[in-house]
């Protein structure tokens, strides 16, 4: 492991017990610092490689967590076959939220991190070295969901003075702490920004959208059970929680009609309609497909709005 590509940035990889979430966030003067930094794997850990960057410190720290390494030994090793090892900056946590992180000595200054109970914060080329305090402190006294706390982190990090050379891009990934059947699914929070001059600003807006879309996916596994009641309030959650997106109005609205609610239905389907009259075309294609049962009557009068 030699690689040498400056992603100089801040991120904080944490855990929720409670939820059963682990995450990784970060920030970065640097483009597309979401498709090098974060790595995880659900019910084996998360990890950020950066400063002088090798990103396979973030798929082998996974491998090794995988085959029963603790963060710590995981790191080690890694390190022990990093020639340039002076220059890296990673952190790992695990499943049981055990942690582990590496500031090389050679790191742009100012760098450093600090270790939590079941979080880890890490900073190098900022303005201050009050940035890694600012993230853990931030997560630390946070409530609600992971993905949220650790949003906070990166927002106290940029408040505390952030990255030296400004901002470009960053990302947020959660995943579950079971294990799953494949490596690629139980991943809640997948979002990144790939170059923005406000990046924190559009991921806090990208994160409420996905939150908005967690519910509208509960939803649809509802309707598949056959559960439309609980399927409504999902989708209503969904709605309210994005109305700008039409479509998530547009599946509260059909849930509604489907719940035997037309009249409360209507207006929403006005809304949607008078958005993009298309929706008219879709909602009539719906019972063909079994995803809508109302009397023809009702239907011709919903797609007249």
């Amino acid at each position: 492991m030699d690689a040498r590509r400056n992603v100089s940035t801040y991120s904080i990889v944490a855990i929720d017990r409670s939820s059963g979430e682990m995450g990784v966030a970060v920030q970065s003067h640097w483009f597309s610092v979401g498709s090098v930094v974060p790595w995880a794997e659900a019910g084996v850990g998360v990890v950020a490689t950066q400063a002088f960057v090798e990103a396979a410190y973030g798929p082998r720290g996974l491998a090794l967590m995988k085959k029963g390494k603790t963060p710590q030994e995981a790191l080690n090793v890694l390190l022990s076959r990093d020639p340039s090892r002076a220059v890296r900056q990673v952190a790992m946590l695990d499943a049981m939220g055990r942690t582990a992180a590496h500031t090389g000595s050679k790191c742009l200054p100012e760098a450093g991190h600090v270790s939590g109970p079941g979080f880890s914060a890490q900073a190098n080329l900022m303005s201050s070295d009050r940035v890694w305090r600012a993230m853990a402190s931030a997560f630390q006294n946070s409530k609600g969901k992971l993905g949220f706390r650790l949003m906070a982190s990166l927002e106290a990090g940029e408040a505390a003075g952030g990255d030296l050379r400004g901002r470009q891009s960053a990302a947020i990934l959660v995943v579950s702490t079971k294990r799953q059947r494949a490596s690629w699914l139980g991943r809640s929070i997948e979002l990144r920004v790939e170059d923005h001059p406000r990046p924190l600003v559009e991921l806090r807006r990208l994160l409420g959208i996905n939150e908005a879309y967690l519910h509208a996916n509960a939803g649809d596994e509802l309707v598949a059970v056959g559960k439309m009641k609980k399927a409504l309030a999902e989708y209503s959650l969904a709605s309210k929680l994005a109305p700008e997106i039409e479509e998530l109005s547009f599946w509260e609205a059909v849930a509604l009609a489907e719940q035997g609610r037309v009249e409360e239905s209507k207006p929403i389907f006005g809304r949607v309609f008078r958005k993009r009259r298309a929706w008219r075309r879709l909602l009539s294609a719906l019972p063909a497909f079994g995803l809508l049962s109302v009397p023809e009557p009702v239907l011709h009068e919903l797609t007249s709005l």
